[in-house]
């Protein structure tokens, strides 16, 4: 398997880039997100890849982060959601901003992205469930609590607290409390307000 290729930036064709390494061209996929950021053509490039072996072909996709290609790895695990489709939710959206979506379970996220209906939206809503967001400390674009922390704003999420509400309370709370002690004082911090 391959997966990483580092050499010269030949074409930038979207979404088809061509990467010569040592006198060999790769074709490579990249999302949107990571073509935006490639070098100029005749640059030196390096991409993480992840390669789709098929029947008739073998598919190289490429990404210039980890995150970026572990969520295509966790998207291609989706039943019905092929290279083609994870490439698409990956070039609209950034990986923080799926596994916000995931964690919130906001489909209307998803169903902005070109070629997902809302079948497919719910689908990857419950089979990405508890896979992807936890890889992502901090993708939802706040700052993770430390510790405990994390435990208890999930449980206050859970009881439906939005994120604005559990985020102020578990701030307040002072570091090292157990889980449990943390959601009760928590919870009389939001009944207080």
């Amino acid at each position: 398997m391959i997966g990483r290729l580092s050499g010269l930036l030949l074409e930038k064709n979207p979404p088809l880039v061509l990467v010569d390494v040592n006198g060999v061209g790769y074709e490579v996929d990249v999302p949107m997100s990571s073509f935006y950021e490639l070098p100029a053509t005749g640059q030196k490039v390096v991409l993480l890849i992840q390669q789709v072996v098929r029947e008739d072909a073998h598919l190289l996709y490429g990404f210039l982060t980890g995150a970026e290609r572990d969520a295509f790895r966790e998207l291609i695990k989706v039943a019905g959601v092929g290279p083609r489709t994870a490439l698409a939710v990956l070039s609209g959206m950034s990986v923080a901003d799926l596994a916000q979506a995931v964690a919130a379970q906001e489909s209307a996220r998803l169903l902005k992205v070109p070629g997902i209906g809302r079948k497919t939206a719910e689908r990857l809503l419950l089979e990405l469930k508890g896979r992807l967001a936890p890889e992502l400390p901090g993708a939802s674009g706040r700052a993770e609590p430390a510790g405990n922390g994390v435990d208890v704003l999930r449980a206050l999420l859970a009881l439906g607290y939005s994120e604005r509400e559990a985020g102020a309370a578990v701030k307040q709370l002072p570091p090292g409390l157990a889980v449990s002690d943390g959601i009760r004082q928590a919870l009389r911090q939001l009944g207080k307000a």
